[in-house]
């Protein structure tokens, strides 16, 4: 039977997906550990990105960490982690960690960055603080390539996940190691199979999230446009009104929003 057929075989086997061991167990733990390694890095790399974004500083930083930690080997970073603080689960969730902040944080930097400026200063103008300026201007305007950034991060982690198994947990790469010491290498192609499938299966979801967060193409809404803003700040100037895609805006009126003239 050749490697191919083997793989197959045990896939398709109802048996290799029960109990704690088998395939669908594997699945919940590599996703499990996918998940929480975005989420940390998430936690390190948007706030870091959006706040270098908006102060519109620290291109260099931002250029010369990421180059760092993506020349970073994942499987070395994790051998000396291993070393430093032992077997468990943080050394791996660590590496990963290192590996999803690059993406993340230059799609976050990227994203609030290249929000027009027309749009920052409009609402800067009707009196908005720097905290209302990123949080409701320039974060969703820059929500398509903050997600682009997730995704991103999410495929190589997910991709590289089956390295927890090198540090004897579980996941996906369990058949990959398991495999690899027991010369059973359609155990390896089961595992590898696995990871592919599973990686493009989330990458599809997050393509789609990316697609509707477009404006124009999904339902969701990216942010009040630049001329949006323009009219809104011209309409909070004394003796001055303008007209918006939603109406006419006098004092006191928001972007979309419209007011009947008598």
């Amino acid at each position: 039977m050749s490697i191919f057929g083997g793989a197959w075989d045990y896939i398709v086997d109802p048996a290799n997906w029960e109990g704690r061991t088998g395939i669908g167990a594997r699945i919940l733990e590599h996703l499990w550990y996918s998940l929480l390694a975005v989420a940390l890095s998430a936690a390190v790399a948007v706030p870091l990105g959006a706040v270098i974004g908006h102060l519109r500083r620290g291109e260099v930083l931002v250029v010369g960490l990421v180059n760092a930690l993506r020349s970073l080997p994942t499987l070395g970073l994790l051998t000396f982690l291993v070393l430093l603080l032992g077997l468990g689960l943080i050394p791996p969730i660590l590496a990963l960690v290192v590996l999803g902040i690059p993406p993340l944080l230059a799609g976050t930097y990227s994203g609030v960055a290249n929000v027009d400026r027309t749009v920052v200063d409009a609402a800067r103008a009707m009196g908005m603080t720097e905290w209302q300026v990123l949080s409701r201007v320039e974060a969703p305007n820059a929500l398509p390539l903050m997600l682009g950034g997730l995704r991103n991060a999410t495929l190589q982690i997910i991709a590289t996940a089956a390295v927890a198994a090198y540090v004897n947990l579980g996941g996906l790469g369990r058949y990959i190691f398991d495999g690899l010491a027991l010369r059973q290498y359609d155990r390896v192609l089961v595992g590898a199979l696995l990871v592919t499938i599973l990686a493009l299966v989330v990458d599809g979801l997050l393509a789609l999230a990316v697609w509707a967060s477009v404006p124009g193409t999904g339902r969701l809404r990216r942010g009040t446009s630049a001329q949006e803003w323009a009219d809104l700040a011209a309409a909070r100037s004394p003796g001055r009104t303008a007209n918006t895609p939603g109406g006419n805006l006098g004092a006191g009126s928001g972007p979309g929003c419209s007011t009947d003239s008598r």
